[in-house]
């Protein structure tokens, strides 16, 4: 790439960069990106540069694999109904300590690498996010009933990136395994959003599930129940779109579902005309 192609990259982009400009984007960050060493470092590299040039980044991350890997140290088996992990006590403690602990912190470390600032919460922090019991035969998964988001808002402001594990709490101190897409699309409508990012290991909604040349790029949201009816959305994907409306709802301006095993697609998706992945948008 010569130096012209180079500043003709970042003119195109000036547009976008002044769009999104001390705007905050959600990113809900799970899958295969967030396995892949390589995939990882480029995402922590792109959004170093999005909180470098002006946007106002929050992080919400998972961890379902590392939580996996943890219990099988230990010799307990993982147990899922409905794609939702039954957690016990001493699940939930394990759960703890892997997300609030070790991905949070490793995440921290490496946008700090990346030259960024962050800074690593977790729900129990400010009791930010609060939580009930979603199911009895689930034990301590949570359903969300308050979200304080004072504490990202804080962190925002002095110039951090926040990093948000998804542990949640009640009122007697309980602690709950909570779902990260419902976490993240919570946050990002009460933070007024411009746009939550949700990373997957898919390229988006395909009207053929076996044909990416059949990618859906918008979706208005009263489209999404007979999507959901005509089976074009559906097993796990269900609960993801289903969030996105939530989020939508909830005064988020759109919502994209993107590949997280794409490099860079963060920046692909926010910083050009082309876009990718399915954007969800409010109306018909």
């Amino acid at each position: 790439m010569t130096n012209a192609q180079r500043a003709e990259v970042l003119t195109q982009a000036l547009p976008y960069i002044q769009k999104y400009n001390n705007k905050i984007i959600v990113v809900k960050y799970g899958g295969n990106a967030m396995i892949n060493d390589e995939l990882k470092d480029a995402v922590m590299g792109d959004i170093v540069l999005m909180s470098l040039i002006g946007i106002k980044v929050v992080l919400v991350h998972g961890g379902g694999p590392e939580i996996t890997q943890m219990l099988n140290q230990v010799g307990k088996k993982s147990e899922f109904v409905n794609g939702l992990r039954v957690t016990d006590k001493e699940t939930v403690d394990i759960v703890q300590m892997v997300l609030a602990g070790k991905v949070n912190k490793n995440l921290v470390n490496l946008l700090h690498h990346k030259g960024g600032n962050a800074i690593g919460l977790c729900g129990i922090d400010g009791h930010m996010i609060e939580a009930e019991v979603l199911n009895p035969e689930l034990g301590y998964v949570g359903e969300i009933t308050n979200v304080n988001v004072a504490p990202i808002i804080d962190v925002l402001e002095k110039g951090y990136i926040p990093v948000i594990s998804t542990v949640g709490c009640d009122k007697e101190g309980n602690v709950y395994n909570i779902n990260a897409d419902t976490a993240a699309a919570k946050i990002a409508g009460i933070l007024g959003a411009e746009s939550l990012i949700s990373m997957t290991d898919i390229e988006g909604i395909l009207r053929d599930k076996d044909d990416p040349s059949t990618l859906i790029s918008k979706i208005y949201t009263n489209e999404a129940p007979a999507l959901i009816e005509e089976g074009v959305i559906s097993g796990g994907m269900i609960p993801k779109v289903e969030c996105c409306i939530d989020a939508i709802n909830s005064g988020v301006r759109k919502v994209f579902i993107i590949d997280g095993r794409i490099p860079h697609s963060i920046l692909i998706e926010t910083l050009t005309n082309e876009g990718i992945g399915t954007m969800f948008v409010r109306g018909e």
